[in-house]
């Protein structure tokens, strides 16, 4: 099924953002909001304790559960704001491309956040998405 998102690229902003500028979606989209993507094992602890590109990758896998479960998946995706536990560019940096390497060539545009802390003890990332579906 083809995605209802179009993702919107500027010929005249930097081509240095790794996503599109912006998205639309239909009127007539069903419109989901997931809650944060946290890197949490089946059990409830947090998955790759200190590893910002392991983390990232479980946030990405429960971010993708979600969206099925929704019905929809990542080239359904409208937008994302991914959320990282440091100060340092270079772990934003690291969590950032396990990000977008998921998402390949449905680049959809994304925020990159510094946070002080999030929710979960050892937690270091966290990735919230908004998708939008046509039924």
């Amino acid at each position: 099924m083809a995605t209802a998102v179009s993702l919107i690229r500027s010929n005249t902003l930097s081509g240095v953002a790794e996503y599109a500028y912006a998205a639309t979606a239909p009127a007539n989209a069903r419109l989901i909001f997931l809650a944060g993507a946290c890197p949490l094992e089946d059990d409830g602890s947090t998955a790759a304790v200190g590893d910002y590109a392991g983390q990232a990758a479980k946030a990405v896998e429960t971010m993708k559960t979600a969206l099925a479960d929704a019905g929809a998946s990542i080239e359904d995706v409208v937008n994302t704001r991914v959320l990282v536990a440091s100060s340092e560019q270079a772990d934003l940096v690291t969590a950032w491309e396990v990000v977008r390497a998921a998402f390949g060539d449905h680049d959809a545009p994304s925020t990159l956040m510094g946070v002080t802390v999030l929710g979960y003890d050892d937690q270091l990332v966290e990735i919230e998405a908004i998708a939008a579906v046509v039924d």
